[in-house]
């Protein structure tokens, strides 16, 4: 275990996956597409979800299958190509069919985006389990905030390419070049991953014979551990953020001129946010201290929303940005670590996937609150996500190391 070259294979992955996936970025870009093309709030607010939350649907059915694999990688190169040809299919849609065909084009957009998340419910599953093989608990942890630091770092970089292409070219060319691009860069990424050493796994379970009696064997699990029900209505309800993120972009739009420059410099904010803050949530880790981590994310979230209600500037949005990149890391952070801690080594892909499963609704409020804006008003929209995560931030105190 924590040999140095999956180690690096881990980071790559991270990097070049980060610049490609931001190009999307469902807190900046993605609304913008989305609203260039004459979509809704509430459309805004299920393509974000879309993008997020697509692999909600098959984790359990992945896990079912995944918990009698002795090597998980074969299949995890077969989603990588899978995710590779979503991405760059969205980018070819928009150049071919563009404003002239805009729910054409919304269609391709929306299909693309459920592919590349679909798949991404198996790669989770097949990426954890093998997160857990090659690294131990500890140094999970490190290499995490290692893989996280350099994410960010892609990320600026993404968010400069970004400016670059939405300055130099027009709409809606611009937003298919980035897909098409990004959609190789983050190839690079999954090859990177794809080389790792994986070891035979000895401790797997029998697969039942029916996938309903998968499901009725982990209902009776999660009834069984206290620990994980808490887990996962905290993790679940963290994601309040969610139902007010993807549209602070549009009220910002509303309030300041937005030009690809803006837009760049948030997109590179929360960057920096995410790679700063994996200095903390790195140590806290090494430590053994994930609960502290959830507790930190939830807060940083909840200052977010707060400020979000009353900023005027751009200045004022890049700290809101700032802090959103860095929460989002330490959430990731510390649900992954607790997990794959509280999770006995043969039942490891059903645990992973119960939490994945249920948490990942959380991925969904974003559709609640393009319906709250819809009829409503952004202060409601503001007000329902910061009640969520208070709810999220009581519950993180019952987690346990």
């Amino acid at each position: 275990m924590d040999k140095f070259s999956n180690h690096i294979k881990n980071i790559l992955h991270g990097f070049f996956l980060a610049i490609g996936t931001t190009i999307a970025e469902p807190s900046t870009i993605l609304p913008l597409i989305v609203n260039y093309f004459g979509g809704s709030s509430m459309l805004v607010g299920f393509f974000a979800s879309l993008l997020r939350g697509g692999a909600v649907v098959v984790q359990l059915f992945a896990a079912f299958h995944a918990q009698s694999y002795t090597r998980m990688l074969p299949y995890l190169r077969k989603i990588f190509f899978i995710r590779f040809i979503s991405w760059f299919f969205i980018g070819v849609a928009i150049i071919l069919f563009g404003e002239n065909y805009p729910n054409i084009t919304l269609a391709s957009i929306g299909f693309g985006l459920f592919m590349f998340s679909f798949s991404a419910g198996f790669a989770a599953i097949y990426f954890r389990e093998i997160m857990a093989k090659i690294f131990s608990h500890k140094f999970r942890g490190k290499t995490m905030a290692y893989r996280q630091f350099f994410s960010g770092a892609g990320g600026l970089l993404s968010g400069a390419f970004a400016a670059w292409i939405l300055e130099s070219f027009d709409a809606p060319q611009s937003y298919g070049y980035l897909f098409i691009i990004s959609s190789f860069i983050m190839g690079f990424g999954f090859f990177a991953f794809s080389l790792v050493d994986e070891p035979i796994k000895k401790e797997v379970s029998k697969k039942e014979r029916t996938f309903k009696e998968f499901l009725q064997n982990s209902y009776l699990l999660l009834k069984a551990d206290k620990n994980l029900q808490i887990q996962v209505v905290t993790f679940l309800l963290a994601y309040g953020y969610l139902i007010a993120l993807p549209f602070i972009i549009l009220d910002a739009k509303q309030k300041i001129d937005l030009g690809g420059v803006a837009i760049g410099s948030l997109i590179t904010t929360q960057m920096v946010g995410a790679m700063i803050s994996n200095f903390l949530w790195g140590n806290l880790s090494g430590k053994g201290r994930n609960t502290l981590t959830a507790k930190f994310s939830i807060i940083m979230h909840v200052f977010a929303v707060i400020l979000a209600v009353y900023a005027t500037s751009l200045y004022e949005y890049m700290i809101i940005f700032f802090l959103i990149g860095a929460s989002i890391d330490g959430n990731r952070i510390a649900s992954s670590n607790l997990i794959l801690k509280i999770a006995p080594a043969e039942k490891r892909p059903v645990y992973i996937a119960l939490q994945m499963n249920i948490v990942s609704l959380g991925l969904f409020f974003s559709i609640i609150g393009g319906v709250i804006l819809h009829y409503l008003n952004y202060t409601v929209l503001y007000g329902s996500s910061i009640m969520v995560l208070l709810a999220a931030l009581y519950l993180s105190f019952k987690l346990k190391d």
